[in-house]
């Protein structure tokens, strides 16, 4: 047992990390003091597109406490006009010609103290002539429209990508012999990661050394420090990335945001450092959004319910510079990963990409490159298809589930699950739920005049965000870097490549060495978040933390073992063959009094003990990983509302969510991160909002307006287990933190609209709020569906 009760791996222990959080002690970037530093802020368009026909700085460099002021000018003599964005585009440090968005960044100031900053923004005079504004990625093709990004070389529109997967001819043979085919337009909106902590970076720039050091809220260093280094030109040894405490990321973190950069030329142009921290409305109002996804999705089907085969077309709003954070090779994300936990015989999808004058983005926002958007539009077709057949809708998925023996399974656009028993996950649910007294219940509320909805949605994740030679952001592939090192009195320091956000990597990571050493967790120091101390990773996103770097980790902390195993044979006079393995020592076979542990070892391989041939010393390891094959986490989920018809209140009553993520390192932590994402499903499917007026303006500037969920809106959660370990990863762990984003808005709306049967509602698009529940049961849509063609 280690010193807080905590077992020797695997298993309930409380988080390392949070002593420090819970007084007070935890470090952010916004802490960072460095003596003579100065405060920079960002002056950003009011107008939504506009052409630039002067910026006039005068009266803001007057200022007595004004050190500099920056704009697209100052930049382009440096060559930092624009920067590259993360899928292959460029995007305007500070704009020059034209503003793209509201919000846009103009100009930045720095200034002795961050009221001087800001205030001296009020003093940069600049003009604009309005141009017409794309706020409706609908009309964003049409002829008629501006072309936004003119400038780019012959950009004759605003489409960024065509993009397709599966095979449509066999797909359209499918939908041809089907009895029954369903269609449905549905809008997944534009929602906001909304993390705790905003953006921020503390830059540092030494003119002497002409070393760059940047305390920096980022969820992937090393990718910052690389990119950062390709832009400014200064040698990638040269910069620091320091990434402390991070409050929550969710996908906001992964890009470089414009004012980064200027903070770091704002160091150079004044030999100190520079701190820039974002308030609330620029975080909601200008960085890294998620989804905003368009889909028209068809299903066919045999009469019996039998599912055939899915047809989707996508419209895919990307803002005004294309910044989404997805692998090179798939534009779309994984959205084509369609499918979903069904057994198909044929599926194909379209998705074309389009800017429009909104801000720019599209993170992987608590799911893996778009699957979130994909499972919602399939479990909402699903739902209808069982609508259509008059059929229950555990009934239809239960028959139509992929079954344990069709593992691994290549689904129709060509990606193969690892492992998982579907049909189980979903009896569990049923089970934990009491479903038949709950239909029963609904059918005598229905009698009274009372509106019960029950909810199902089945998902399938893709997270571990690799193999490199598949994927990579920008040509680095998706491997993550570890390094394990024993002292000689037994504790270790494991150094990672991805960066917590919350997640509890201090925990997880120490307890996966403790599990393949048999040391306690206590005894495992975790460091992370700094570029100058751990080994070059893409860092944390996708669930990609414990599939990627807890396997580089495993692997480590295995080949320590195997290095122990030969200092134990030199220590213990026999052959490395004749020793066994058990938790925390060596021992001789047949002899399991005689042996060695793991803190004997390693004392003895720092000392003048004579080691056999080609052992040089030490308990040192060190692993790249490259995962074979994305891992594939799954569940069921069954939600239960009431709706009162008079207001359009939902009342979330009940939730019931059974995942399999493999493998469980920390149950408690798992538990946590299914907590969390369940509350961002239920926000987004009641609340969460990102909306724009005809001229562009973002109406979600404030906590007022973006809704996020509480603990009110929130039941208690009945969560279930499975555990089907991946059999490709070598702790048969598959990653858990975006799983529950990832499935719970379908169940919600689902079980909203099953309520709402009675009065012949098919379909309402998210957010779900009073109103678009009230105007649904009128008739009356709150927000007509796009039609796509």
């Amino acid at each position: 047992m280690s010193a807080n009760g905590s077992p020797m791996g695997f298993g309930r222990m409380r988080r390392k990390e949070d002593a420090r959080f819970v007084r007070g002690r935890g470090t952010y970037v916004d802490d960072v003091r460095l003596p003579g530093m100065l405060h920079g802020a960002v002056l950003r368009s009011p107008l939504a597109h506009a052409r630039i026909e002067s910026i006039d700085t005068t009266a803001a460099e007057a200022h007595p406490k004004v050190q500099a002021v920056i704009t697209a000018s100052e930049l382009a003599e440096r060559g930092l006009a624009w920067m590259p964005t993360l899928s292959y585009d460029t995007q305007a440090v500070l704009a020059s010609d034209k503003v793209r968005f509201q919000g846009q960044e103009v100009a930045f100031v720095v200034a002795e103290d961050h009221y001087a900053a800001r205030d001296a923004l009020a003093l940069i005079d600049v003009e604009y002539s309005p141009l017409p504004v794309v706020a409706d990625a609908g009309t964003s093709l049409d002829e008629s429209t501006v072309v936004i990004r003119d400038d780019l070389k012959d950009k004759q529109d605003n489409r960024i990508f065509d993009w397709e997967a599966g095979d449509k001819a066999s797909t359209d043979a499918v939908f041809a012999k089907a009895d029954v085919v369903v269609a449905q337009d549905v809008l997944y909106p534009r929602v906001h990661p909304a993390p705790l902590e905003t953006c921020g970076i503390v830059a540092d720039f030494d003119p002497i050394a002409e070393k760059l050091t940047a305390w920096s809220t980022t969820q992937a260093p090393h990718a910052h420090r690389t990119l950062l280094a390709s832009v400014l030109g200064i040698p990638e040894h040269r910069i620091r990335v320091i990434s402390p405490d991070v409050g929550g990321g969710f996908g906001n973190k992964v890009p470089i945001y414009p004012a980064y950069l200027c903070a770091v030329v704002g160091s150079m142009i004044t030999g100190r450092p520079v701190k820039w921290a974002e308030d609330r409305s620029e975080n909601l109002m200008t960085s890294a959004f998620a989804r905003d996804y368009h889909m028209r999705g068809e299903i066919a089907a045999t009469s019996d319910g039998k599912i055939l085969g899915l047809r989707v077309r996508v419209l895919a709003d990307h803002g005004a510079f294309n910044c989404t954070a997805q692998p090179t090779d798939y534009p779309a994300g994984f959205f084509h990963i369609v499918t979903g936990s069904y057994d198909l015989q044929a599926a194909h999808c379209e998705v074309t990409g389009v800017y429009t004058n909104k801000a720019p983005g599209g993170v992987a926002y608590a799911c893996s490159f778009r699957i979130a958007e994909a499972s919602y539009l399939v479990e909402r077709l699903v739902d209808m298809l069982a609508l259509e057949l008059d059929t229950d809708p555990a009934e239809l998925r239960m028959r139509n589930l992929l079954r344990p023996g069709q593992f691994p399974y290549v689904c129709p656009t060509g990606w193969e699950y690892d492992s998982g028993n579907y049909p189980a996950a979903l009896e569990l649910a049923m089970k934990t739920a009491g479903y038949e007294a709950l239909r029963a219940e609904q059918a005598a509320k229905r009698e009274r005049g009372e509106y019960m909805g029950i909810g199902i949605s089945c998902f399938t994740e893709a997270v571990g965000a690799g193999p490199r030679k598949h994927m990579d952001i920008l040509g680095l592939g998706m491997a993550d870097g570890c390094e394990l090192r024993i002292h000689p009195t037994g504790s270790a320091v494991l150094r990672i490549s991805v960066q917590s956000q919350g997640q509890g990597h201090e925990t997880t990571f120490a307890q996966i060495v403790a599990h393949e050493l048999g040391i306690s967790p206590d005894e495992v120091e975790v460091v992370h978040g700094d570029t100058d101390q751990t080994p070059f990773g893409l860092g944390t996103y996708g669930s990609r933390s414990t599939p990627v770097s807890g396997a580089a980790a495993a692997v480590a902390a295995q080949r320590v073992r195997e290095r122990a195993k030969l200092v134990a044979s030199a220590m213990l006079e026999v052959s490395p063959s004749d020793l066994d393995w058990e938790r925390g020592r060596w021992f001789v076979r047949g002899a399991p009094t005689i042996g060695r542990t793991i803190t004997e070892i390693a004392a003895a391989a720092h000392s003048s003990l004579e080691l056999p041939d080609g052992v040089e010393g030490h308990l040192d390891a060190s692993c790249v990983y490259n995962p074979p094959n994305l891992t594939f986490p799954y569940g069921a989920y069954i939600c239960v509302v009431d709706v009162d018809p008079g207001t359009g209140q939902v009342k979330v009553r009940r939730f019931i969510a059974v995942d399999d993520c493999g493998t469980r390192i920390n149950p408690t932590i798992v538990e946590g991160q299914i907590h969390g994402g369940l509350a961002d499903g239920i926000g987004m499917a009641l609340m969460e909002l990102m909306a724009f007026d005809s001229d562009g303006n973002c109406l979600g500037g404030s906590f007022m307006d973006y809704l996020l969920p509480t603990s009110v809106e929130c039941p208690p959660w009945e969560l279930g287990e499975m555990v089907t370990p991946s059999p490709h990863h070598p702790l048969g762990a598959k990653g858990i933190g975006e799983s529950a984003t990832v499935g719970s808005p379908a169940a919600v709306v689902n079980a909203i609209m099953d309520a709402l049967k009675p009065f012949d509602v098919r379909h309402a698009d998210m957010p779900l709020t009073p109103a678009a529940v009230w105007c649904a049961i009128q008739g009356r849509p709150l927000r007509s569906d796009l039609a796509i063609e």
